[in-house]
């Protein structure tokens, strides 16, 4: 599906979109078990994947549960860089965020085996989840919306480089 007629010629790609995904659910877990390695070592707890998938471990009651918090904000931080790196284009960070946290979801509810239920969990990724769109967002337009040489300098520009 090409869209003729306008300055950037799209065309919608599955392969690339799965790709994409993949690698940005790999590098935000990978990211994320990093972030929280530091933490529980900081903490003096125990490496273990609850952490992650667990939703009763995100708490504010203790150290190690304001690690966890601490942990996934860090990590939207890092999701956004991510945006702008492998997906690099604004309009497509939202859906990437939300395809991030729904696959989240969903393997939370499998690792549990319940559905989370848990409000600080849904809060906490709600605005992990916010975090990265507008990071990344912010980012792509960034880099979208930088001026694009036209005429006679850019020319001569282009020919001293």
């Amino acid at each position: 599906m090409k869209n003729q007629g306008t300055f950037r010629v799209w065309e919608w790609d599955p392969i690339t979109l799965i790709t994409q995904i993949i690698a940005m659910q790999c590098l935000l877990y990978f990211t994320l078990g990093i972030i929280m390695c530091f933490g529980d070592s900081f903490s003096g707890s125990s490496h273990r994947l609850d952490h992650i998938f667990q939703y009763h471990e995100i708490h504010v009651s203790d150290l190690e549960g304001r690690l966890v918090i601490t942990s996934f904000i860090t990590n939207s931080l890092v999701g956004s860089g991510a945006l702008w790196v492998i997906v690099k284009r604004a309009k497509l960070c939202l859906d990437f965020s939300c395809t991030f946290y729904l696959i989240h979801l969903v393997i939370c509810w499998w690792y549990n085996s319940a559905f989370p239920a848990n409000i600080s969990w849904w809060l906490l990724n709600a605005i992990s989840a916010g975090i990265m769109c507008i990071g990344g967002e912010f980012l792509c337009l960034k880099s979208e919306l930088r001026e694009i040489p036209v005429g006679y300098q850019a020319l001569n520009q282009k020919s001293e480089v």
